[in-house]
């Protein structure tokens, strides 16, 4: 495509940006580029490329198309969205402090709190629905506000922008794992953010066939020091997983709508059923952050957490599903059905899931690509066994 993709509009620049046509072949797909190393033409003089683990175009591309969609300077693509996050950590010293979502994926919390703290990084961790709570935990060594919006599995919304003006009041950097919304639905850099970070596992790659994690910045000194960590650290994403992200998000828009109008319909549906204690999902009026996301956001995603009051009424629904998989993860084409309490959050303690409102009962649906008519038969057979 002549002209540049970052002035093309959302579905143009998923499919063509960072992927020129192969300049040998004239291929339209980026090759993966299977190699661990590059000859060179002679000492000193090489074709931008060295040793894999630093460059590879296969990754290149993804990630020049991942700060094409979030509107970021630089993206750099990892092993996995906690490779991801444990580069962005390297950002803090010991002794710093970060302001965190009290709600958060269990992964994310169990590094935190037994790997950094370790280290001597310190966490707040708040609901950060509530700016005032924000505010009141930033102290003179908070270095980062770490949000997830809609969090895991709660589904809490943040104001973002509002988050990140704190943040630079008080000097921290904002960074929001937008792996959720997917650029499509929400681009938090636009919002004020600094660093957006996704599990591509999810919604971008949208296959439930590849593992890893991104980071995009806005900043060269940022986008400089998470180039060095990749390379230093060594843990990037490979050259057939970038290929297979870039294949993904070429459809990620007609996914995202299809995605939501199903997740609408389960959402209403589940919300009218006599044995559905509580819904969680944004788009849902009575949400509380209802207006929140549909101001920062363009939609209100896939995710929807219902609970059903025990853990039994849960396991008998769980284990009755036949379309639905029950399985961690989500973002796939396939709905997965989830029980945070002893899948996704297993790792967080009892006490903490109970503040938090991840009860035995609860239970998660990521929203895929069905005839929506299928999963929700499905949903009222098995509720009908409750």
């Amino acid at each position: 495509m002549k002209g540049d993709p970052k002035t093309k509009g959302f579905s143009t620049r998923a499919i063509h940006a960072g992927q020129p046509p192969d300049p040998s072949t004239g291929s339209v797909t980026v090759p993966i580029y299977q190699t661990s190393t590059y000859v060179q033409d002679e000492l000193g003089k090489h074709k931008g490329y060295e040793y894999a683990r630093v460059q590879n175009p296969t990754r290149q591309a993804l990630e020049e198309n991942l700060a094409a969609l979030e509107g970021g300077l630089d993206g750099h693509a990892f092993a996995s969205g906690m490779s991801a996050i444990s580069t962005l950590m390297t950002l803090l010293r010991a002794g710093e402090h970060a302001v965190c979502s009290r709600n958060v994926y269990g992964g994310t919390f169990r590094f935190f709190s037994q790997v950094l703290e370790r280290n001597d990084l310190r966490f707040s961790w708040v609901d950060s629905t509530s700016l005032d709570a924000i505010e009141r935990a930033m102290t003179e060594h908070t270095r980062l506000v770490y949000v997830e919006t809609p969090t895991n599995p709660m589904m809490e919304v943040t104001d973002i922008s509002g988050a990140a003006d704190i943040a630079h009041a008080h000097g921290a950097l904002m960074a929001v794992d937008n792996t959720f919304m997917s650029p499509y639905f929400q681009r938090p850099l636009e919002l004020g953010a600094d660093v957006v970070i996704h599990s591509t596992t999810k919604f971008l790659n949208g296959h439930s066939d590849s593992i890893g994690g991104a980071l995009v910045s806005k900043s060269p000194e940022h986008a400089d020091w998470f180039a060095f960590v990749q390379k230093s650290a060594g843990a990037i994403l490979s050259p057939f997983d970038s290929f297979l992200v870039l294949r993904g998000i070429k459809t990620l828009e007609v996914r995202m709508e299809r995605h939501e109008a199903s997740g609408r319909r389960l959402a209403s549906f589940l919300d009218n059923h006599p044995k559905v204690r509580s819904v969680l999902y944004p788009g849902l009026p009575d949400h509380p952050g209802h207006e929140i996301q549909r101001r920062q956001a363009s939609g209100f995603g896939a995710l929807i957490s219902f609970d059903l009051g025990t853990l039994e009424a849960a396991k008998i629904l769980l284990d009755a599903v036949e379309v639905m998989s029950l399985a961690e993860s989500l973002g796939g084409v396939e709905t997965l059905i989830s029980h945070p309490a002893s899948m996704t959050h297993a790792s967080v303690p009892v006490d903490r899931r109970t503040e938090l409102g991840i009860s035995d009962g609860l239970v998660r649906v990521s929203v895929g690509l069905e005839d929506c008519g299928d999963l929700i038969t499905d949903l009222d057979q098995g509720l009908a066994k409750i």
